[in-house]
C-alpha cells in the first residue's frame, strides 16, 4: 500500500511551495485546507508542512 521511504526521500513543502506546484492553487487556499484538516499536514511552530507525495495523491494527479 505505502512505499517505505527513507528520511532523505521524503519531501516536505511549505504553503508557498505547495501553491507554486499547482496552477490555480493559491497560498490562501492551501493554508485554509491545512487549518480545516482537509489537507493532511504537520504544523511546525507557526508553519504548516505538507508532504509532497500526499499532496499529489490528495489532488488526484501526478506531477509533470
Amino acid at each position: 500500500m505505502f512505499e517505505k521511504k527513507t528520511e532523505a526521500e521524503i519531501t516536505m513543502l511549505t504553503i508557498k511551495e505547495a501553491a507554486a506546484l499547482v496552477d490555480g492553487l493559491t497560498e490562501y487556499r492551501v493554508r485554509e485546507m491545512c487549518r480545516s484538516g482537509e489537507l493532511p499536514c504537520i504544523k511546525a511552530g507557526k508553519k504548516y508542512l505538507i508532504n509532497k507525495d500526499i499532496l499529489i495523491r490528495f489532488l488526484g494527479g501526478e506531477p509533470e
